[in-house]
């Protein structure tokens, strides 16, 4: 069990007090809630999309999709997504597929879907396939006051 460095530096500079729980290895999302037991809505997810210029991080729960119009209507210009190698030059220190959802500690612009701000907890991968990090919904909502926020996701 284990947390990515840039991850916890970034908490710890944000001064955000975590918990960090471990489950059985996974290989999605969903599955990732249901080993957990907990909701696929308050598991948030980071899909990394790449737009002219660079790449934007939007954030979902894991029992969504991103709404790739929606997104690109948001940032005024074509998204798809991010090929592995991309997303492992972006997030070095997390195993693939397991990246978290705060942009901002990896420099990367985000998007979040409107449905995360009204959970009382939010969960999401700690940068390897056996951790998660927990944190309130008033925490998740303090990190991600600022950026901008929308109806990106569509239930699965």
């Amino acid at each position: 069990m284990t947390i990515a460095r840039t991850l916890q530096q970034y908490l710890e500079d944000q001064d955000i007090a975590y918990e960090v729980m471990a489950h059985q290895p996974t290989k999605t999302s969903s599955r990732t809630a249901q080993a957990s037991h907990i909701s696929g809505n308050c598991l948030a997810k980071g899909v990394v999309l790449s737009r002219e210029g660079g790449f934007t991080l939007a954030v979902v729960p894991a029992s969504c999709n991103v709404k790739m119009d929606a997104v690109s209507h948001f940032i005024e210009g074509p998204v798809s997504i991010a090929s592995e190698d991309e997303i492992g030059e972006l997030f070095p220190d997390c195993d693939e597929g397991a990246i978290p959802p705060l942009g901002a500690a990896y420099g990367l612009d985000v998007i979040v879907d409107d449905s995360l701000e009204q959970r009382s907890d939010i969960y999401f991968e700690a940068g390897d396939h056996e951790s998660l990090i927990h944190l309130t919904g008033s925490q998740f909502h303090n990190l991600l006051e600022n950026i901008p926020h929308g109806r990106i996701a569509q239930q699965m």
